[in-house]
């Protein structure tokens, strides 16, 4: 039994009619390598069962705490059914990645059955070209990046020939789902905790509240972060502490941004990963730094098809795991602010651009303690967190804008990987869009020579989402030949 932390439960709290909070994965599939060169549900299943114990959100629900006066927890499912959550589904002719991409936003866009455990995965016949696919989603409220991507190498093998998996010492055994009167104890136990640890992280998180995402939307946070900036220095053992330069971003109005609705579109593609490590070693900048250069094209081009390009750069969101390496559990996660100019018109200046702007944003990130998120989510009473989780959607809904969208990179196993024998031609992301994040999502994977991209969007605000995935190899083109010059 575990409970939930705070960013965990904000996951939860976001959800609503229009809104899901799970993220997901779709696995393009040669089954050609696979036993009788085709890979059937009951392959899946027997897959998986043997390693359902190193990964254990595959059989944990969730509880809730009576009146909502604690944080839900994970417990044992007594009642799980692997059958539940494995599921097949095939594509009409001719199954190509459009039908492909059409299929998995209508499964992303279901909320997941909060009373079993929040994960599902289809596998999906006849794609083209004599392909399968596996299309997986988790609830973001029990991995984040990192451990989700440890959550699908469980069930991924380094060769065709599956490999063996020590069964656990002991034979699986759900404990006993704690009554509704140890629920309220446990709740209540934590509503007297919480004062003591929010004391704890106080002194280091409110000088920094002012760089929260959003936060300048919010009256008075301004002041209070640098009353409580100036106090710390002036208490600091040694000597005043030099307080940061913050940054003053301007989160423009975009077509990006509007009452998102609950339908989506999904769209994936690959870019060659030796082109982006050449441009990176040409311009001594990092692969992340090339992936939000190729994304600052991508978004200029988009934004002048919609007649929307705004004046200042937009404010992108990239979420930094904090898990230390030893950590497991619950979301460990940060999150980076980027002005990115996608205002500039020329191809080189708008790269150095980039590459100024990425390095302001680290210096920023770096000043800020990494814990900021949970310290903050920490702070807020707990049976006042789903209300605050509203407040934010209301904030946006009233025309403040916390950033424009998310764009993630996650660094993935640099050598092909295999489900039941077949092997996995593609690792493609699908993260989650809201009022509050914009209705596009980009998340990118890099696995075996390629950068695999993820595209999510709202259907309604972005109607042409695979128009983006060629906007990307245009961007790398144009990235590969200034370095050529």
């Amino acid at each position: 039994m575990r409970q939930l932390s705070s960013v965990d439960a904000q996951f939860l709290h976001v959800e609503n009619a229009t809104t899901v909070g799970h993220v997901g994965s779709l696995l393009l599939l040669d089954p050609g390598t696979a036993p009788g060169g085709a890979l059937s549900l009951n392959d899946l299943r027997a897959a998986i069962e043997p390693r359902l114990h190193l990964a254990a959100p595959f059989r944990q629900r969730l509880v809730t705490v009576p009146l909502g006066l604690g944080r839900p927890y994970w417990v044992d499912d007594p009642d799980f059914d692997l059958e539940f959550h494995l599921r097949e589904v095939a594509l009409p002719a001719p199954g190509d990645d459009r039908q492909l991409g059409e299929q998995v936003a209508r499964i992303h866009a279901r909320p997941l059955d909060r009373s079993r455990p929040l994960w599902e995965m289809y596998l999906v016949h006849d794609v083209a070209d004599g392909r399968q696919a596996i299309y997986s989603k988790v609830h973001h409220a029990a991995i984040d990046g990192v451990s989700g991507a440890e959550l699908v190498a469980a069930v991924l093998d380094v060769s065709s020939e599956p490999r063996v998996v020590e069964p656990p010492e002991e034979p699986w055994s759900p404990g006993d789902v704690p009554g509704t009167a140890e629920r309220l104890v446990r709740g209540l136990l934590s509503m007297v905790s919480q004062p003591v640890e929010v004391a704890r992280t106080l002194p280091r998180t409110l000088p920094h509240l002012a760089e929260l995402p959003g936060a300048s939307l919010v009256p008075g946070v301004e002041v209070v972060s640098a009353v409580a900036d100036a106090a710390v220095r002036l208490l600091a053992p040694g000597g005043p502490l030099p307080a940061a330069r913050r940054r003053t971003l301007v989160v423009p109005a975009t077509p990006l941004n509007g009452q998102i609705t609950a339908h989506r579109r999904v769209a994936f593609g690959s870019l060659p990963l030796s082109e982006v490590k050449a441009i990176k070693d040409a311009l001594g900048m990092t692969v992340n730094d090339v992936v939000m250069a190729v994304c600052a094209t991508v978004l200029r081009r988009w934004l002048l098809d919609h007649d929307g390009l705004p004046e200042v750069p937009l404010v992108v969101a990239v979420p930094v795991s904090v898990r230390a390496s030893d950590a497991t559990g619950s979301n460990q996660i940060s999150v980076m602010l980027v002005a990115l100019p996608t205002q500039v018109g020329d191809p080189a200046e708008r790269l150095d651009a980039v590459q100024a702007a990425v390095a302001e944003a680290k210096a920023q990130f770096e000043a800020v303690p990494a814990t900021i998120l949970q310290d903050v989510a920490g702070a807020v009473p707990t049976a006042l967190s789903g209300l605050a989780a509203k407040a934010a959607f209301q904030l946006v809904a009233m025309g403040g804008l916390p950033f424009n969208l998310f764009v993630s990179n996650v660094p993935g196993p640099q050598l092909p990987l295999y489900v039941a024998g077949a092997r996995v031609l593609g690792m493609y992301p699908m993260s989650a869009v809201s009022d509050v994040t914009g209705a596009l999502n980009i998340t990118v994977f890099s696995y075996d020579g390629r950068l695999d991209l993820g595209l999510v969007v709202c259907r309604e605000l972005v109607p042409d989402v695979w128009n983006l995935v060629g906007y990307f190899r245009d961007a790398l083109t144009e990235l590969s030949e200034l370095v050529s010059q």
